[in-house]
């Protein structure tokens, strides 16, 4: 009998965003002409934002819908126990034309306890970026609290800020609690935990068309602020062919990067779904009665449940990411 589930592609869920371009566009495709594109949510199930399956049998179901039917089958045993209907992960693609505002994330504890949510721990895979781009990373020195607010009622807060210029290839692990931005002209892939709660402490005192300023957050986040992190944010990997090389390793994600240019022969024995963002090239994903193809800026999501399949490129680079 025929498996119900297959490789799963899903409808991007766009975003236009007051730093957003149009690079998610022209570079990957993605339908729209908006000029302030900032997001293509790839794999979601934040509420109101549910991606949808657009190939094989089950188009036009949600992922939701399809964690809730095919439970240990989509998820693996073991995240089934411990997430239940909760996906884990959230999967992106972010343009930032301009710079993002200086924020952070609260952990699983705090997100749970004010917003009924899981914390955000995320790490970015930059996909390409302008000359002098650069992210805010973490502090430039060592921080505590008082200092930190010091500065920021001073409006001095960029001065103890880490800003790194990057490059295509660089890789962040941004844990909960960690202050960070996204810097004007870099274009990444963001792999979170399932949420969407943000504390903004800076925006550079913009304003929108209107004239308003975005809301600031800074009575929630100075709970969430964890300056004891070590500045260890920045993560040297292996690029050896047709392997999976370790990039991060969490409690929330693991993430692999892949460089193709043959077949390879996978075998899933991690109990785990697999997603597999296509950061450049094109790859083919075949398991026994199905075959699906991903391009730059396109993503897919393994269903656990299939243990074997192959991965064909004459040249493609994948994130590969499970729980």
């Amino acid at each position: 009998m025929k498996n119900p589930l297959y490789p799963l592609k899903f409808q991007p869920i766009l975003k236009d965003k007051i730093w957003g371009g149009e690079k998610l566009h022209k570079h990957f495709n993605k339908d729209s002409n908006s000029k302030s594109l900032g997001e293509s949510w790839e794999i979601s199930t934040v509420p109101d934002d549910v991606s949808i399956v657009v190939n094989g049998s089950l188009k036009g179901q949600s992922l939701q819908d399809l964690v809730n039917e095919y439970t240990s089958g989509l998820l693996g045993n073991k995240n089934w126990d411990r997430f239940g209907t909760d996906f884990p992960l959230l999967i992106k693609f972010i343009d930032a034309k301009e710079d993002l505002s200086i924020q952070l994330h609260p952990d699983d504890d705090l997100a749970s306890l004010r917003h009924n949510s899981f914390g955000k721990t995320e790490m970015w895979y930059v996909m390409q970026a302008e000359t002098d781009a650069n992210l805010i990373v973490g502090f430039n020195r060592d921080m505590d609290k008082e200092t930190y607010l010091e500065h920021l009622k001073n409006k001095t807060l960029t001065k103890i800020l880490n800003f790194d210029k990057v490059s295509e290839g660089d890789t962040y692990f941004i844990e909960a609690g960690r202050v960070h931005a996204i810097g004007a002209g870099v274009l990444l892939a963001e792999i979170q935990q399932t949420s969407d709660v943000t504390y903004r402490v800076y925006d550079w005192d913009r304003v929108d068309k209107d004239g308003n300023e975005r809301d600031l957050h800074n009575d929630l986040a100075i709970d969430a602020f964890k300056f004891e992190l070590k500045n260890d944010y920045k993560i040297d990997y292996s690029l050896d062919k047709n392997t999976s090389n370790k990039m991060v390793q969490c409690p929330f994600f693991t993430t692999n990067i892949l460089e193709l240019n043959t077949e390879v022969i996978k075998q899933n024995t991690l109990d785990s779904f697999i997603i597999y963002m296509c950061v450049d090239g094109e790859v083919e994903i075949i398991t026994e009665d199905y075959k699906e193809i991903i391009t730059k800026g396109e993503s897919l999501l393994m269903p656990a449940e299939i243990t074997d399949f192959k991965l064909k490129a004459d040249y493609g680079k994948l994130l590969e990411v499970y729980v």
